[in-house]
């Protein structure tokens, strides 16, 4: 049986247009939903577990979730392949390579997977005559890199809280970290050195910590528990005898719970498709709040701690409930402190504002 001209001629056509449509394409046309994929890359703390677990919904899109660290994901996506499509990145690295690199892959959306106080980051020797913070000013202060988070954190917290400026101290700075395998090897825009600032490299082979447990320098900035610390050094302890207190009086006094990471996506993809910051932070929120939920509900079970509960509801007294917020709104005071203690140090050649990293559609995005 033979088709009509014109109906040979339109089945003639179908078929040659079908051979150079793409998959996608042609799904499409066959009125399947098309499904794209997207390459994820964090850590997997609780807040995140969706997400590392694939459990967490990116409308129109499936995933892979590759576990990292933070100096890897930073270098990944700066100077290197920038293979993940939306990675969690460190806040103050993305600031500096932004201000003084140019860079402009990437834009930062207002998901925060790690917030720390910072006074427990500051480690002394206890036979240095350092009691309270002012006595720092004259001595050697080490640091592993200097333009991390954390320690641009540290050092705005002594300059506003406590009066010691950068300049009251002499900085020694380590060649090597001995927390690398948490957070990896350290990125370009975690080892800048703000021009005019008198420092020293420390000595070759020892890392941080034994510049510390050797009495090589007095005091020691670090986002991590220093070796010498975990093991117990005798002279070796923390500035601040109750830490908590310490860190409960300033959020008191500043209503900073001070941001490390933040979650940054490709511009690209964005271009494609705008409306996958509504859906990248709709996933990140669901996955935060389900961590949030199972600590409130089993919490009690899941951990070690014999007071979870308890350190609960203290938590929720001071920060209250909603401590751990993505968004603009509820976090300004935060970032636009950061941005100010990097500018302030030398560090940034701009004084940032929010409207400069973050997306502008994902500036009013609420929870």
């Amino acid at each position: 049986m033979f088709l009509p001209i014109m109906q040979r001629r339109n089945f003639l056509n179908i078929i040659g247009a079908s051979s150079v449509l793409t998959p996608l394409a042609l799904q499409a046309a066959s009125g399947k939903p098309s499904t794209k994929k997207l390459q994820l890359a964090g850590y997997d703390y609780d807040r995140l577990r969706m997400l590392s677990d694939k459990k967490a919904e990116i409308t129109g899109y499936e995933y892979d979730y590759k576990l990292t660290s933070i100096g890897e994901a930073n270098s990944n996506t700066f100077s290197g392949p920038q293979d993940y499509d939306v990675t969690e990145i460190g806040l103050h690295p993305y600031m500096l390579a932004y201000a003084n690199d140019g860079f402009r892959g990437y834009s930062l959306l207002p998901i925060f997977p790690v917030r720390i106080f910072r006074h427990k980051s500051i480690f002394i020797r206890t036979d240095r005559g350092i009691d309270k913070p002012e006595d720092l000013k004259g001595k050697k202060i080490a640091t592993p890199g200097f333009s991390s988070t954390s320690l641009t954190w540290i050092r705005g917290i002594l300059q506003h809280e406590y009066n010691i400026s950068m300049n009251d101290v002499e900085w020694i700075v380590a060649k090597t970290d001995s927390s690398a395998d948490i957070a990896g090897k350290a990125s370009a825009q975690e080892r800048v050195i703000p021009k005019g600032l008198k420092f020293t490299e420390g000595s070759a082979g020892k890392d941080e910590s034994q510049l510390l447990e050797d009495g090589d320098v007095d005091a020691l900035l670090h986002a991590a528990e220093p070796r010498c610390y975990v093991q117990g050094h005798p002279k070796v302890a923390r500035l601040f005898d109750n830490v908590r207190a310490t860190e409960s009086a300033y959020y008191k006094k500043t209503g900073i719970f001070p941001i490390m990471h933040a979650v940054a996506v490709r511009n690209s993809l964005v271009e494609s498709d705008p409306s996958i910051i509504q859906s990248i932070f709709k996933a990140y929120s669901e996955s935060k709040s389900a961590a949030q939920e199972r600590l409130a509900k089993l919490g009690w079970v899941d951990s070690m701690l014999p007071w979870l509960g308890q350190e609960m509801e203290e938590t929720y007294s001071l920060l209250g409930k909603d401590y751990w917020s993505y968004g603009i709104e509820k976090n300004r005071k935060t970032l636009e402190a950061l941005f100010a203690y990097s500018h302030e140090q030398g560090l940034c050649k701009k004084h940032l504002k929010i409207e400069d990293l973050f997306h502008p559609a994902s500036l009013t995005l609420k929870e």
